[in-house]
């Protein structure tokens, strides 16, 4: 699949996970791609360039308006033009119930995962106005659209990302700008592999909801997001696409 030939994409949050699942699949489909995150991905990036497809590495604190800007300077700068960007960067606040979490965690969840968002997809759009158009994915959750007990910053979040999408994507549709999410289900991350791990019977609880009967691969939502930017997706916009093995259907 060479769908993205010749584009320049752009993942945040790429480090590990899906965000890392993301890029690669972007190179692959034939994109350069732009490997953001806040920790280092310069290994990430030359892994792609080594597997035979086009990547390269940038720091990037999402939460900072400032920085983000200068990311996609330095993109346009460096590439001519931004066509395709997955916005996926994000944290998690610890799980205890809502009136128990700290002004801290609130604030820190939100700049990430919600204004995280926002500074991302201004910079995007303001670029993509200029050259006549690209695509936007946001990474929500399946607790975009359902509550999760202990996690309502999170949650709360996850939901406005959707709304974020929606309305944007009204904003730009007559411009060529497309702007879609997805909503993963449970993903065996490294992360999640890490809870597996330290919790012997957690598998069987997250998998006992999800009709498909396992937990999702990084890959897969990468397909997803992947889709979502190519010319097979091009009637769609303002689109929360879940990908949850049928968890929201149980």
């Amino acid at each position: 699949m060479e769908n993205m030939k010749n584009k320049i994409a752009l993942v945040t949050g790429a480090a590990q996970g899906i965000g890392l699942a993301c890029a690669e699949a972007f190179a692959k489909a034939g994109a350069t791609v732009v490997v953001s995150d806040i920790n280092n991905t310069e290994e990430q990036a030359q892994k792609i360039i080594d597997a035979g497809f086009s990547a390269v590495s940038y720091k990037c604190d999402v939460s900072d308006a400032k920085a983000v800007d200068g990311m996609v300077d330095w993109i346009v700068r460096k590439f001519g033009r931004l066509d395709a960007a997955v916005n996926n960067a994000g944290i998690q606040t610890p799980q205890r119930p809502m009136a128990e979490i700290t002004d801290e965690e609130f604030d820190k969840t939100v700049a990430v995962d919600f204004k995280g968002v926002w500074n991302s997809m201004r910079g995007e759009i303001l670029q993509m106005l200029k050259q006549g158009g690209g695509c936007i994915v946001n990474m929500s959750s399946q607790g975009g659209v359902t509550g999760f007990a202990g996690q309502a910053a999170y949650i709360g979040c996850k939901h406005a990302v959707i709304g974020l999408t929606r309305t944007a994507a009204i904003d730009y549709a007559s411009k060529g700008i497309r702007i879609n999410a997805v909503c993963p289900g449970v993903i065996l991350t490294p992360m999640a592999e890490s809870l597996i791990r330290r919790n012997p019977g957690v598998e069987a609880k997250l998998v006992k909801d999800i009709p498909i009967g396992r937990l999702g691969r990084p890959d897969e939502i990468a397909d997803a997001a992947l889709w979502l930017c190519s010319s097979g997706a091009s009637f769609m916009t303002g689109h929360a696409l879940l990908v949850d093995g049928g968890f929201t259907i149980h």
